[in-house]
């Protein structure tokens, strides 16, 4: 109860109080790289129940000869590397926090493709609302493999409580002024990630 209203009244706070840079960072994205402005995506959220996300775009809409997407280091331009460098990019999550799909802290929402790759153990990263930033996110980013990942999104869930959030909290501030973990080491953001089966002999 406490969790949800904080993030309530944070998220209604924040979004009044950053509402000029909210616009001119939809400003900077609709002359840079067009419309929409925002990037919507059904991610899964509690319970693996979907919603869909909202996030400044930062890639441009760039296909080959097929109408394929290209990679996202061909879609990728300077200033979308700059927005999701300073994670300005996250900014219109707050909004799925006020529908109460996200929280402020939580395991951060991936793909709704990856809930058949995940484990037992993995899959319990969707017990609790995913974050804007989370544990992980403050102890690597994406520097951490995704087996690490997903531990660490795990320790949240077992161990949450509202002094953990703020400590998040903290060190996300300081996490994205060093702008450290932003991509996966030899990617431009982050490998899909897929299980790893083990073959008994």
């Amino acid at each position: 109860m406490l969790k949800r209203a904080f993030d309530l009244a944070s998220a209604c706070l924040l979004l009044l109080l950053m509402s000029p840079l909210l616009a001119v960072i939809g400003s900077l994205v609709w002359w840079k790289l067009g419309t929409p402005v925002l990037f919507r995506q059904v991610r899964p959220g509690r319970n693996g129940k979907p919603f869909e996300l909202l996030k400044f775009r930062s890639m441009k809409d760039r296909r080959d000869e097929n109408g394929q997407l290209l990679s996202d280091e061909q879609r990728l331009t300077r200033f979308g590397i700059w927005l999701r460098s300073t994670s300005l990019d996250e900014l219109p999550e707050l909004i799925n926090v006020l529908r109460g799909e996200m929280s402020l802290v939580g395991p951060r929402p991936l793909l709704m493709e990856y809930l058949q790759e995940y484990d037992s153990e993995q899959a319990r990263r969707h017990e609790v609302r995913p974050g804007i930033t989370g544990w992980a996110q403050v102890n690597g980013r994406n520097d951490l493999d995704w087996d690490e990942r997903f531990r660490m999104d795990v320790w949240y869930v077992d161990h949450q409580c509202f002094s953990l959030d703020i400590k998040i909290l903290v060190r996300t501030f300081m996490t994205v002024l060093s702008r450290r973990g932003v991509t996966a080491k030899g990617h431009a953001t982050m490998p899909p990630f897929r299980r790893v089966e083990t073959v008994e002999h």
